[in-house]
């Protein structure tokens, strides 16, 4: 009977209820937010007219708000209604408070324990300040930490063994590990969720190798050691790549007769993955019988983030359950082993399957999308995060900077960033490392100034980026000035990344000397990168004998480096050794070394097409090499000659002509100047570095077709306007 007058008063909203009966009954029976505000307006009238509020009505109101959702102004709502209370109990603060610290804003705790502070901190008990310390853990608020701290000590509960380890995970998860360690060591009887706290804390801190010592105390101790510990104990293992200790723990879990439920599965899975040891991890997967989700999202991450795809995929499509975490890793796999396109497929599969990605799916997909170069698909991700929710991620974001740089558009990529209500140091690295990719290193200069204006202090890969960009437009007095600045100014100690930029630096200018006094003096030993970029710049300038040493020296490091070997090649080919030419090709042959195939990639009508050297696999190629003649005729007509320097192989010069004519950039241009509608922009994703020919053709086609062309190779971005390029031919 009661039921149905409730069922009658949702239905319509004029019936009064008039009992504290029938107010509880409806609170208790309501589904959505509207009716429970239908129902508030009642319990005021209520409340006016007797004599005294009834605050039991308002708790319960309080309590069914929080119940039916956590959006935020849900819980706005609530600790509105809270606040009406005059003398709420202490039981009702505390069960608000958990509701809170559980929410997907924890920040709103604090904001009630400030209130409550002001009322009166005796409302506060034993009970209050765990949700307190674990709502400060998630956001990393320390000083509010530190402050709850001192009031706990104050009201004398800091002996509690649930306030001290909610204090140990608090100081833990803000960075403050030694006091975390200060205060485990202090309590007398640690349980087992202390251990796993401490544990899990140096896992955080990433001190793995401390996390596995005191793993060993534990052992030492009268505690034994649940699956809880072991998983966070397997998981530094992991991290540290200790597979011995691994194997080690997993002897101790098969002698101790321990169970082994699914979550210590995958994290032995998870361990030996992170160690490279993925016959172990297989072994272990294919001896379960029963398989389930988190197990076989465990085995494929593991496949995905040591490149083998197939496997990964395999593994991924026998799943029968699939949530967002798996898709994830599948398509994070894809992303990170170059194979872009198959990720941004797979994201769209996910999408039709009406699976909700999370952040971190956004992240891969950003990724594969920068890896693309596609504009379109780009364009249509951004609105998808935004329309979603993901745009006020700070890391989305940052992501989305990275993503427009790469496909060309640095007025997106700028506007994603003026827009940030926040930025971080991150941010601003990812800003100056667009301008500079792109050639423009008076922009790149200027936002450096401006983040230190507004405080931001630089850090290494921010000056890797500015470097970058003085490298690109020989500002070699800049360059030398940032560099010593980092030192000296910022308290940077340069790494073996930032020698690079500084030798990249000279070796462009055609300062080999200062290069090679770099090279000598610096306190690293040459890598692979900084002896390439002294061997290209000796190509370019036609220093033979010191390009030659540098790719022995790179070879010696990486005897298989293709790259150098070929660079090798076309330099006895600019001297017409073809003896040593020959002795090149025929060991890169025996060892079954190939150069890697040049490709171009363009978007056109939403669709990416792919082309190789001279390939006819194109449905329109017929129509593409009648275009290709018709342009290169046009541009003989104003000057174009095409040069054959590039061809390290012994051919008659027209030949050469005809070979150097069938470059994939220039099918793939030609392809865009059928194809384009009102485009006014063709652009193009290279795999490798651009040739000089090819260069002066893009030169030539912007300034004869009035269309700007933008070629992204392996190193920069070329931007192609009126004849002219954005590297004022210095890349």
């Amino acid at each position: 009977m009661a039921m149905d007058m409730t069922m009658a008063t949702m239905s319509q909203t004029h019936t009064r209820l008039t009992t504290h009966h029938q107010l509880l009954t409806a609170l208790s029976s309501s589904s959505t937010l509207s009716h429970l505000k239908q129902i508030h307006a009642q319990i005021l009238h209520y409340n006016s007219n007797h004599e005294h509020s009834n605050n039991t009505l308002l708790s319960k109101l309080v309590l069914s708000i929080c119940t039916l959702s956590s959006s935020s102004s849900s819980l706005d709502y609530a600790l509105s209604v809270f606040s009406q209370i005059p003398n709420p109990q202490t039981h009702l603060s505390n069960k608000l408070l958990r509701h809170l610290s559980r929410s997907p804003l924890p920040e709103k705790t604090i904001f009630l324990y400030q209130k409550l502070r002001t009322i009166d901190a005796s409302t506060l008990d034993r009970f209050s300040f765990p949700p307190l310390l674990k709502a400060v853990s998630k956001v990393c608020a320390f000083n509010h930490g530190l402050e709850i701290h001192g009031l706990a000590s104050k009201l004398g509960l800091v002996s509690d063994p649930f306030i001290e380890t909610g204090l140990i995970a608090m100081y833990a998860s803000c960075r403050r590990i030694m006091d975390a360690r200060l205060l485990f060591d202090k309590m007398s009887h640690p349980d087992a969720i202390a251990w796993n706290t401490i544990i899990d804390g140096y896992c955080q801190n990433g001190h793995y190798d401390d996390a596995l010592r005191l793993f060993e105390d534990m052992k030492s101790s009268d505690m034994k050691p649940d699956s809880v510990i072991l998983c966070a104990v397997l998981s530094a293992c992991g991290h540290a790549g200790n597979l011995s200790y691994g194997r080690t723990i997993h002897e101790f879990v098969k002698d101790n007769g321990l169970a082994i439920d699914s979550h210590l599965q995958s994290a032995l899975i998870n361990m030996y993955a992170n160690c490279g040891a993925m016959e172990f991890a297989r072994e272990i997967y294919d001896g379960l019988s029963l398989k389930n989700m988190i197990i076989s999202t465990a085995m494929l991450s593991g496949y995905a983030k040591h490149g083998m795809v197939k496997d990964a995929r395999f593994v991924f499509d026998q799943m029968v359950e699939k949530d967002s975490v798996c898709w994830s890793a599948m398509i994070s796999g894809y992303a990170e082993s170059d194979q872009p396109q198959e990720a941004l497929k797979l994201f769209n599969e996910m999408l039709r399957q009406r699976i909700e990605p999370d952040q971190i799916t956004m992240l891969s997909v950003i990724s594969a999308c920068s890896h693309v170069g596609a504009l379109v698909q780009a364009k249509w991700i951004h609105t998808y995060a935004d329309r979603n929710g993901f745009g006020r991620a700070l890391s989305v974001n940052n992501a989305l900077i990275d993503m427009y740089a790469k496909c060309g558009n640095l007025v997106k990529a700028r506007e994603v960033f003026e827009n940030m209500p926040r930025k971080n140091v991150i941010s601003w690295s990812s800003i100056i490392n667009a301008f500079a990719m792109h050639g423009n290193a008076d922009s790149a200069i200027k936002l450096f100034r401006r983040m230190k204006e507004e405080n931001i202090m630089p850090n290494g890969v921010t000056f890797i980026g500015v470097l970058y960009a003085c490298s690109h437009a020989g500002l070699v007095e800049e360059g030398q000035k940032l560099f010593s600045s980092m030192i000296n100014e910022h308290g940077i100690s340069p790494t073996l990344e930032h020698y690079g930029c500084m030798v990249d630096l000279y070796c462009r200018a055609n300062n080999l000397r200062k290069a090679i006094d770099l090279i000598e003096t610096m306190p690293f030993t040459p890598n692979v990168i900084i002896w390439g970029s002294l061997m290209s710049a000796c190509q370019v300038h036609g220093e033979v004998e010191l390009g030659e040493f540098a790719a022995k020296r790179l070879l010696e490091l990486e005897p298989d480096h293709d790259g150098a070997l070929v660079v090798l090649s076309n330099i006895y080919a600019k001297e017409r050794r073809w003896n040593d030419v020959g002795l090149i090709r025929k060991s890169m042959s025996y060892k079954g070394i190939s150069k890697e195939k040049a490709s171009s990639r363009i978007e056109m009508n939403n669709e990416v097409h792919m082309f190789m050297m001279a390939d006819r696999y194109h449905k329109q190629s017929d129509e593409i090499y009648e275009k290709l003649d018709e342009v290169v005729g046009q541009l003989k007509l104003v000057g174009y000659k095409p040069s054959t320097s590039g061809i390290s192989i012994d051919l008659e010069e027209e030949d050469k002509k005809e070979l150097v004519l069938w470059h994939s950039e220039k099918l793939a241009v030609c392809y865009g100047l059928i194809s384009r509608r009102k485009e006014s922009c063709i652009r193009i994703v290279k795999n490798l570095r651009i040739c000089e020919d090819c260069h002066s053709f893009m030169k030539f086609v912007s300034k004869v077709y009035e269309i700007d062309i933008v070629v992204r190779d392996r190193t920069r971005f070329h931007h192609c306007s009126g004849g002219s390029c954005s590297c004022r031919d210095y890349w």
